[in-house]
């Protein structure tokens, strides 16, 4: 039975939390959300240094009282720093934010043009230094994950991506699949865009879940690494709670066919 605490194996052998909390767009609250998910049985903390939280997630990991090599940090390199050739220095500032020797996974944020080659060749640098235990990448689509393969001598661990019922990204799940990349959806929930959905509502009734927990439970017995927002603690608790229960066959085409390629931010047009 899997559990709050279970694992996924990347491609260099380093196990990975399969649930874990997101941190975008919350600063202040994000020291009580991290150190509260922590003391309820996470262990895999997202963060990036354009949500400009590191030092807040820093202070929460400080404050659960569980040790940091029981933890899997995630933090990601932002678009600008890519552009400057800056990409060690950022990454040296969010060690210094986040207050820790080394993390877990770093990602490339999103893919800047003319930029993959190098950024990508600084992160292999780190990963051989022992800085990050696992390299990879976020709002990668297969071309541009093509592209990376040509400049590689390291593979990406993890493509990290907007995933969700209403943006289900299968084509791009099967693309991980097959290349031993493991899928991480961000914004797993859409904010709540389809919550008021009545196949989610129906499904949500027939488990005695909430519809939140349906959509998890769908990542999670999908193989996609799932790390959804909250700063309170009963809603952390709660979305949780997700491996009490299984879903059908029948009810997980039922979600796949919710998919709208509904997209927010293209990665082939990164304008920020």
């Amino acid at each position: 039975m899997q559990s709050l605490q279970s694992t996924v194996t990347l491609n260099n052998g380093v196990a990975m939390p399969i649930f874990g909390l997101g941190v975008y767009n919350s600063k202040e609250e994000n020291t009580f959300a991290v150190s509260t998910a922590i003391r309820h049985g996470y262990r895999l903390i997202d963060t990036a240094a354009f949500y400009e939280n590191e030092k807040e997630v820093g202070e929460g990991i400080k404050d659960s009282g569980i040790p940091r090599d029981d933890l899997f940090i995630t933090t990601k390199l932002w678009n600008d720093m890519q552009r400057e050739s800056r990409q060690r220095e950022s990454f040296e500032k969010s060690l210094d934010n986040l207050g820790v020797d080394a993390v877990d996974l770093y990602l490339i944020h999103w893919p800047i043009p003319g930029k993959i080659k190098e950024t990508w060749h600084v992160l292999e640098q780190l990963y051989e230094e022992g800085l990050v235990k696992a390299i990879g990448v976020s709002n990668f689509l297969p071309h541009h994950l093509e592209e990376l393969s040509v400049h590689a001598n390291i593979a990406p661990a993890v493509d990290q991506f907007e995933c969700n019922p209403y943006l289900t990204r299968k084509e791009l799940r099967n693309y991980c699949k097959k290349h031993n990349i493991v899928p991480e959806a961000w914004s797993p929930l859409a904010r709540g865009a389809c919550f008021d959905d009545p196949v989610l509502q129906s499904l949500a009734e027939k488990y005695e879940k909430n519809i939140a927990q349906i959509i998890l439970r769908y990542d999670v017995q999908n193989g996609i690494v799932t790390i959804p927002k909250s700063t309170k603690e009963a809603r952390i608790l709660s979305n949780s709670q997700v491996f009490d229960f299984k879903l059908s066959t029948e009810d997980i085409e039922k979600i796949d066919a919710l998919n709208k390629n509904e997209m927010h931010g293209d990665p082939d047009h990164v304008d920020f």
